[in-house]
């Protein structure tokens, strides 16, 4: 899968829209619309560290919901 792909998956596996998934990250809206449409490459561990911040802050969010429900 290419970098691009990955990142509109990634985008779109939180729900957010480009505006908010900018916001997020405090990435200029342009920038991320350059990397999704393939006219910029993204740097590789950036995407790695975009991954990894939303799967900590899920399993973060499951854990607190654990916790309130006595599981």
């Amino acid at each position: 899968m290419d970098s691009k792909d990955y990142l509109i998956e990634l985008r779109n596996s939180t729900g957010m829209s480009r505006k908010e998934f900018c916001t997020y990250f405090d990435i200029p809206y342009r920038t991320l619309q350059d990397w999704e449409l393939g006219n910029r490459k993204m740097p590789d561990y950036l995407l790695r560290l975009m991954a990894y911040k939303i799967e900590m802050e899920k399993l973060a969010r499951n854990n607190e919901e654990n916790k309130r429900n006595g599981d």
